[in-house]
């Protein structure tokens, strides 16, 4: 270009000064890092699976209708890989599940869920321990579930275990006797007034004894429950027919 154009093609523009061109620059800078930011907020924020995304009340209405396709015999035909990359890198289960760690109960199969819809913990007798306590804490601080079922089922051998104890003394060996221990109290009371079986009796009192804590769990569980965000409800599994009925 020769000088002539050159010239022409700067009158009337004031010389652009190097701190000025700096303080455009940095602003433009800003403007992108921000729209960055933003956007790399929103995606951390969007849950892996937006469906279970629930009200407390939504949660245990979709819990109930998993129950009742998985006794009819109408469980969904489900993909694994379809799930795997959207759960790579995070989770958000819309329900929390203490179930009994008894081989046939599975509370992915008989709520009819795939992987990431349910936050499990298990132990015989399903029962409040200091961990498993700490990891719904951890489900509803960190994961955002909105409910919390109690889950035992029928024909219990912890809680028949317990019974035996109550009755007739009996003992039994390694560390056993600690489920017994915790699983007493809910016998106890069962004893006291109870129609049908004492392990029947004692399995419900146990379901509704645990959930009773979880609600009043300090300091995490009680605060959610009292705002609404979170529902604690206990549930029982009919292992001849698969059924699970609301108890708490």
């Amino acid at each position: 270009m020769c000088r002539l154009c050159i010239r022409g093609s700067t009158l009337g523009k004031a010389p652009e000064s190097p701190s000025r061109r700096a303080a455009l620059g940095m602003i433009g800078a800003l403007s992108l890092l921000g729209m960055s930011a933003a956007a790399g907020i929103a995606h951390a924020k969007l849950p892996p699976k937006p469906e279970n995304v629930l009200s407390p009340d939504q949660a245990l209405k979709r819990l109930i209708e998993g129950n009742e396709r998985y006794t009819a015999g109408q469980s969904k035909s489900r993909s694994f890989t379809s799930t795997r990359a959207a759960l790579v890198d995070g989770q958000n289960p819309y329900a929390s599940i203490l179930s009994c760690a008894d081989s046939r109960v599975s509370p992915e199969l008989c709520f009819d869920e795939a992987r990431g819809d349910l936050f499990v913990t298990r132990v015989a007798g399903n029962y409040v321990t200091s961990d498993i306590l700490a990891s719904l804490e951890y489900g509803v601080a960190v994961l955002n579930t909105p409910l919390i079922m109690v889950l035992g089922h029928t024909s219990c051998g912890a809680v028949s275990a317990a019974v035996n104890t109550y009755d007739k003394q009996a003992e039994f060996p390694g560390h056993i006797n600690s489920i017994v221990t915790e699983l007493m109290p809910a016998v106890r009371a069962a004893a006291k007034s109870h129609q049908g079986t004492l392990v029947q009796a004692a399995t419900i009192e146990n379901i509704k004894q645990n959930a009773k804590r979880l609600q009043e769990a300090t300091p995490i569980l009680s605060r959610a429950v009292q705002a609404g965000q979170v529902k604690v409800v206990g549930g029982l599994y009919h292992l001849g027919t698969g059924e699970v009925e609301l108890v708490a």
